[in-house]
Protein backbone atom coordinates (compact mmCIF):
# COMPACT_ATOMS: atom_id res chain seq x y z
CA UNK A 1 0.00 0.00 0.00
CA UNK A 2 2.80 2.34 0.44
CA UNK A 3 3.95 1.81 -2.86
CA UNK A 4 1.31 2.69 -4.01
CA UNK A 5 0.79 6.22 -2.14
CA UNK A 6 4.65 6.95 -3.33
CA UNK A 7 3.95 6.68 -6.76
CA UNK A 8 1.18 8.92 -6.56
CA UNK A 9 3.16 11.30 -4.79
CA UNK A 10 5.70 11.11 -7.20
CA UNK A 11 3.84 11.40 -9.74
CA UNK A 12 1.85 14.33 -8.27
CA UNK A 13 5.52 16.46 -7.72
CA UNK A 14 6.20 15.61 -11.53
CA UNK A 15 2.80 16.72 -12.73
CA UNK A 16 3.62 20.64 -10.25
CA UNK A 17 7.22 20.66 -11.47
CA UNK A 18 5.54 20.57 -15.28
CA UNK A 19 2.80 22.77 -14.36
CA UNK A 20 5.27 25.35 -12.73
CA UNK A 21 7.42 24.95 -15.75
CA UNK A 22 4.89 25.36 -18.42
CA UNK A 23 3.53 28.61 -16.62
CA UNK A 24 7.41 30.17 -16.16
CA UNK A 25 7.29 29.30 -20.30
CA UNK A 26 4.47 30.78 -21.16
CA UNK A 27 4.27 33.73 -18.52
CA UNK A 28 8.07 34.67 -18.82
CA UNK A 29 9.54 33.20 -22.30
CA UNK A 30 7.89 32.04 -24.75
CA UNK A 31 4.40 32.84 -25.48
CA UNK A 32 1.92 32.16 -28.46
CA UNK A 33 -0.01 34.44 -30.36
CA UNK A 34 -2.87 34.97 -32.59
CA UNK A 35 -2.54 37.08 -36.12
CA UNK A 36 -5.86 39.05 -36.39
CA UNK A 37 -4.94 40.82 -39.14
CA UNK A 38 -3.93 41.32 -43.06
CA UNK A 39 -1.51 43.33 -41.96
CA UNK A 40 1.48 40.99 -42.19
CA UNK A 41 0.59 39.81 -45.38
CA UNK A 42 1.56 37.68 -47.52
CA UNK A 43 4.19 36.82 -44.05
CA UNK A 44 1.33 36.54 -41.88
CA UNK A 45 -1.90 36.33 -42.61
CA UNK A 46 -5.15 36.25 -40.20
CA UNK A 47 -5.56 33.50 -37.81
CA UNK A 48 -2.39 31.89 -38.65
CA UNK A 49 -0.67 30.93 -35.17
CA UNK A 50 2.99 32.19 -34.18
CA UNK A 51 5.62 31.45 -31.07
CA UNK A 52 7.01 34.67 -29.41
CA UNK A 53 10.36 34.65 -27.19
CA UNK A 54 9.59 37.43 -25.05
CA UNK A 55 13.30 37.46 -23.52
CA UNK A 56 14.34 38.34 -27.47
CA UNK A 57 16.05 42.06 -26.57
CA UNK A 58 16.96 41.20 -22.93
CA UNK A 59 19.79 39.59 -24.65
CA UNK A 60 20.53 41.98 -27.44
CA UNK A 61 19.01 44.39 -29.98
CA UNK A 62 16.19 44.82 -32.04
CA UNK A 63 17.65 44.35 -35.67
CA UNK A 64 16.10 45.84 -38.97
CA UNK A 65 13.69 43.15 -40.34
CA UNK A 66 12.87 41.43 -37.02
CA UNK A 67 9.08 40.71 -36.53
CA UNK A 68 8.26 42.07 -33.41
CA UNK A 69 4.75 42.08 -30.94
CA UNK A 70 4.13 45.60 -28.84
CA UNK A 71 1.48 47.76 -27.54
CA UNK A 72 0.50 50.26 -30.02
CA UNK A 73 0.47 54.28 -29.56
CA UNK A 74 -2.33 55.73 -27.34
CA UNK A 75 -4.14 57.12 -30.57
CA UNK A 76 -4.78 53.12 -31.62
CA UNK A 77 -7.06 50.49 -30.09
CA UNK A 78 -5.15 49.94 -26.69
CA UNK A 79 -6.80 45.95 -26.30
CA UNK A 80 -5.06 45.05 -28.84
CA UNK A 81 -1.34 43.75 -29.03
CA UNK A 82 0.18 45.11 -32.45
CA UNK A 83 2.69 42.57 -35.07
CA UNK A 84 4.60 44.90 -37.44
CA UNK A 85 7.97 44.03 -39.15
CA UNK A 86 11.11 46.88 -37.87
CA UNK A 87 11.68 48.95 -40.64
CA UNK A 88 13.83 51.81 -38.87
CA UNK A 89 16.88 51.61 -36.43
CA UNK A 90 18.02 54.66 -33.56
CA UNK A 91 19.24 57.14 -36.20
CA UNK A 92 17.77 56.21 -39.23
CA UNK A 93 16.44 58.80 -42.00
CA UNK A 94 13.45 57.02 -42.73
CA UNK A 95 11.23 58.26 -46.12
CA UNK A 96 8.74 56.33 -48.63
CA UNK A 97 8.59 57.73 -52.27
CA UNK A 98 7.56 56.65 -55.08
CA UNK A 99 6.48 52.75 -53.87
CA UNK A 100 10.69 52.53 -52.60
CA UNK A 101 11.41 52.85 -48.82
CA UNK A 102 15.16 54.45 -48.56
CA UNK A 103 16.82 54.62 -45.30
CA UNK A 104 19.24 57.00 -44.73
CA UNK A 105 18.77 58.09 -48.40
CA UNK A 106 19.53 54.09 -49.86
CA UNK A 107 16.61 52.24 -51.34
CA UNK A 108 15.78 49.20 -49.24
CA UNK A 109 14.97 46.22 -50.82
CA UNK A 110 12.17 44.16 -49.44
CA UNK A 111 11.18 40.73 -51.17
CA UNK A 112 8.41 39.79 -48.60
CA UNK A 113 6.12 42.54 -48.94
CA UNK A 114 2.45 42.50 -50.38
CA UNK A 115 3.30 45.39 -52.71
CA UNK A 116 4.93 48.34 -53.23
CA UNK A 117 3.87 51.32 -50.78
CA UNK A 118 1.64 53.88 -53.23
CA UNK A 119 1.98 56.39 -50.40
CA UNK A 120 4.38 59.15 -49.60
CA UNK A 121 6.00 59.52 -46.46
CA UNK A 122 8.67 61.23 -44.53
CA UNK A 123 11.67 61.69 -44.22
CA UNK A 124 11.65 61.28 -40.31
CA UNK A 125 14.66 60.53 -38.57
CA UNK A 126 14.32 57.61 -35.34
CA UNK A 127 15.16 58.75 -31.96
CA UNK A 128 17.38 57.11 -29.61
CA UNK A 129 15.92 54.65 -28.59
CA UNK A 130 12.82 54.03 -30.76
CA UNK A 131 12.32 51.88 -33.51
CA UNK A 132 9.90 52.45 -37.05
CA UNK A 133 7.48 49.64 -37.75
CA UNK A 134 5.71 49.13 -40.87
CA UNK A 135 3.47 45.81 -41.69
CA UNK A 136 4.20 43.87 -44.53
CA UNK A 137 1.02 44.50 -46.31
CA UNK A 138 2.29 48.29 -46.98
CA UNK A 139 -0.78 49.64 -48.17
CA UNK A 140 -2.99 48.00 -45.81
CA UNK A 141 -1.77 48.33 -42.73
CA UNK A 142 -2.14 50.75 -39.58
CA UNK A 143 1.04 51.57 -38.70
CA UNK A 144 3.63 53.73 -38.51
CA UNK A 145 3.01 55.69 -41.26
CA UNK A 146 -0.63 56.89 -40.25
CA UNK A 147 0.07 57.25 -36.65
CA UNK A 148 0.93 61.07 -35.35
CA UNK A 149 4.29 59.88 -33.79
CA UNK A 150 5.35 57.12 -35.81
CA UNK A 151 7.78 55.76 -33.55
CA UNK A 152 7.93 52.78 -30.78
CA UNK A 153 10.04 52.74 -27.79
CA UNK A 154 11.89 49.32 -26.71
CA UNK A 155 9.75 49.41 -23.60
CA UNK A 156 6.87 48.99 -26.14
CA UNK A 157 8.28 46.19 -27.43
CA UNK A 158 6.65 42.70 -25.94
CA UNK A 159 8.19 40.12 -27.95
CA UNK A 160 9.81 38.81 -30.90
CA UNK A 161 8.32 36.00 -33.60
CA UNK A 162 10.44 33.71 -34.21
CA UNK A 163 7.90 30.60 -35.72
CA UNK A 164 4.50 30.57 -37.77
CA UNK A 165 3.30 26.80 -36.48
CA UNK A 166 0.10 27.08 -37.54
CA UNK A 167 -1.38 26.21 -40.31
CA UNK A 168 0.85 23.52 -39.61
CA UNK A 169 1.67 22.64 -43.82
CA UNK A 170 3.14 26.15 -43.25
CA UNK A 171 5.46 26.11 -40.89
CA UNK A 172 8.65 27.98 -40.79
CA UNK A 173 10.94 30.34 -38.87
CA UNK A 174 10.36 33.89 -38.59
CA UNK A 175 13.42 35.07 -37.94
CA UNK A 176 17.13 35.17 -39.71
Amino acid sequence: MSKIFGAIKELLITLIIAVLIAMVLKFFIIDSCKILSGSMEPTLVKDDRILVFKLAYVFGEPQRGDIIIFDPPDEVDQGVEYIKRIIGLPGDTIEVSNGMIYINGEPYEEDYIAEEPTYEFGPVTVPEGEYFVLGDNRNRSADAHVWSYPFISLDDIQAKAICQYYPFNEMELLTD
